[in-house]
């Protein structure tokens, strides 16, 4: 997820708590959704896996687009 600010994601990781939490959170829905999908889960509760998942990515965006307003 966001290859291209890999660096800045590193830093936020170590810097900012909230941050990592977030990261955390949405690469552990990932997999739970995988896993989920996998094993022919109920769609509606992968769907809103995915949602959630989707919210937490935009999230991230925000806090690294953010953190590179403030660094210029």
């Amino acid at each position: 997820m966001f290859h291209e600010y890999r660096e800045i994601i590193t830093e936020l990781k170590q810097v900012d708590g909230h941050f990592a939490k977030v990261f955390e959170k949405h690469n552990d829905l990932d997999l739970e959704i995988i896993e989920m999908e996998k094993n022919h889960a109920d769609q509606f509760v992968v769907e809103t896996k995915k949602k959630e998942k989707l919210k937490l990515k935009d999230t991230v965006y925000n806090m690294i687009m953010q953190h590179k307003k403030d660094s210029n």
